[in-house]
């Protein structure tokens, strides 16, 4: 079972939204402050963290970024309804989706569920090949599928689950050009609330890990590909 911390000051969304969770085999536990949320991350044991934005002590922005500069786990953060910008800083502040208050529990279920996914090998719905190697080899970088690890030039580079998925489809067809609508629907695994905002987002946190390599070339009004050689090609 998949354990899931909420952190938001609202004390009564909790207890019902841990019932609902349990119908999905997922355990929430809430905190109500930042401080007794990043207490129980530092402790270990979760696997996805769903951050308010109006919190006390310090706002979910700066939670995000706290918990970024010591961690990869998923987060999804919850926005108010219409507040475009909300959502545009939590993603390029290393957030991996958003979902607007109020919101249907169903549906943040199903957000979790595709983060977590694409933490699992093959969680992005492609089947092992056997025999295939485990590891895509490019001039200068190194995808390595059954660990899930990134290597630039030799040193690994830390991703989000978001990053690394996003690599992983222009890394299986380097060349191809990726729509942003193909890539949002392939991260978030369906087409509902589109927002091409945020594979521009994607796409410039991950250009800047990947730095100096310049291998994610953009092609105006088409997409993205990656533009490396496989290595000993």
């Amino acid at each position: 079972m998949s354990r899931i911390l909420l952190i938001d000051d609202d004390e009564n969304l909790g207890p019902p939204l841990a019932t609902y969770f349990q119908r999905f085999e997922l355990q929430l536990v809430h905190a109500t402050r930042p401080s007794a949320g990043l207490a129980l991350l530092r402790a270990g044991g979760f696997d996805a963290a769903i951050l308010d934005v109006m919190l006390p002590e310090m706002d979910g922005f700066e939670l995000c970024r706290t918990i970024r500069k010591e961690s990869d786990i998923p987060i999804v953060m919850l926005t108010a309804r219409g507040e475009v910008m909300d959502r545009v800083v939590g993603l390029e502040l290393g957030a991996d989706d958003y979902l607007p208050k109020p919101f249907e529990p169903r549906e943040l279920v199903a957000r979790l569920q595709t983060v977590l996914r694409r933490r699992k090998p093959n969680g992005n719905g492609h089947a092992a090949v056997p025999g295939a190697a485990p590891t895509l080899k490019f001039e200068g970088l190194e995808v390595d599928m059954a660990r899930r690890a990134v290597r630039r030039a030799g040193q690994e580079v830390e991703l989000t689950g978001t990053e690394y998925e996003l690599l992983l489809m222009l890394a299986r067809e380097p060349g191809r050009v990726f729509s942003r609508d193909d890539i949002l629907n392939q991260l978030r695994g369906h087409e509902a609330d589109l927002y091409t905002r945020a594979v521009d987002i994607v796409v410039s946190r991950l250009r800047k890990k990947l730095e100096p390599l310049d291998c994610i070339k953009t092609l105006r009004n088409a997409g993205y590909s990656l533009a490396l050689g496989r290595e000993g090609e």
